[in-house]
């Protein structure tokens, strides 16, 4: 119950733009550590980070050379309005320019307030080619939305029930969007404000004197080729012989899956498996072929009750 109540309260501080939620730089580097190969000669836009703070501007900051970056730059929202969420109103928005070394970083204030919607923020995101940030979970929607619009590459972080958004599965399933290397318990963490609600053991102080929040109800969500995603599933369990642990739907022809481990390895037809699922999911190995719903157009159901989203899959291999 805590960390459900930590998730929901999360969720909740995401959705003020002003109110930073800061990932770890520890989660940062465990999950850069597999696209490195795919940042060399690129420029890097961090546009929800604010220079001074962000984890992701130092890690490509002090990484700049040894992964062959061509530029760094993030930029900050900064709210007008003084509330509990803003106590320091007269602070400018801005961006900063990285370039090397050899260069000393550029700073430039914005003249509005640096939303990541702005002209002044998307004349940045023009000239970039990868967008790496924790963007704000509300806005997760139309953040993608304008990723895929302007044709950027991209590595994201965002809540699990992201992938129940018809815009992010359709992604998923038409292969333009994948789920990064870590899931859930794969991200130790959010660096949130002093005036955060605390919830038990989820929330921690570390060295610095930072509080920090835990939950299991986050991803990556990206378009960096990854290749662990080419990596099958390995199946070993049986269908026949055991197909009451496989109930089939009221609504569609097909058997409920209720964990990745228990995909049956002899069922050639559609299986219902969670979301979690995509973690593993191999476009090769599984035809994802819808979200949800059954012949009827209605949830899953079996004997009248729905289980948790399901995704309905097929083994390309049968």
């Amino acid at each position: 119950m805590a960390r459900q109540a930590t998730n929901k309260n999360l969720q909740k501080a995401k959705k003020s733009k002003s109110d930073e939620i800061d990932t770890q730089l520890c989660d940062i580097e465990r999950e850069l550590q597999h696209y490195t190969s795919c940042f060399s000669d690129k420029v890097i836009y961090c546009n929800c980070d604010d220079p001074k703070e962000s984890n992701f501007f130092r890690f490509f900051k002090d990484n700049f050379k040894e992964l062959g970056l061509r530029k760094l730059i993030a930029s900050c929202y900064k709210e007008k309005n003084c509330d509990l969420f803003n106590p320091h109103p007269n602070e400018r928005a801005y961006y900063c320019i990285y370039e090397g070394n050899e260069v000393p970083t550029q700073t430039v204030y914005f003249k509005g307030d640096g939303d990541f919607r702005s002209e002044e923020s998307i004349e940045l995101l023009q000239q970039a080619d990868v967008v790496v940030t924790n963007p704000p979970f509300s806005l997760f929607r139309e953040f993608v939305s304008q990723l895929t619009r302007y044709k950027k590459e991209f590595l994201i972080i965002g809540n699990i029930n992201a992938i129940t958004y018809k815009e992010i599965f359709d992604l998923i399933q038409n292969n333009k969007a994948w789920l990064g290397a870590n899931l859930g318990r794969g991200i130790s963490g959010f660096i949130v404000p002093d005036h955060y609600e605390q919830y038990g053991t989820e929330v921690n102080i570390n060295e610095k004197g930072q509080k920090i929040i835990s939950t299991n109800g986050c991803l990556w969500l990206t378009n960096l080729e990854l290749a662990q995603r080419h990596y099958d599933i390995d199946l070993t369990k049986q269908y026949s012989g055991n197909e009451e642990s496989y109930p089939k739907y009221d609504n569609c022809d097909g058997i409920n899956v209720n964990k990745t481990q228990d995909i049956p390895k002899d069922y050639s037809g559609l299986m219902g498996v969670p979301i979690t699922f995509l973690h593993k999911y191999n476009p090769r190995q599984f035809e994802i072929v819808r979200f949800r719903k059954g012949d009827d157009g209605k949830d899953l159901c079996i004997n009248g009750k729905c289980p948790y989203f399901r995704i309905l899959v097929r083994n390309r291999y049968l």
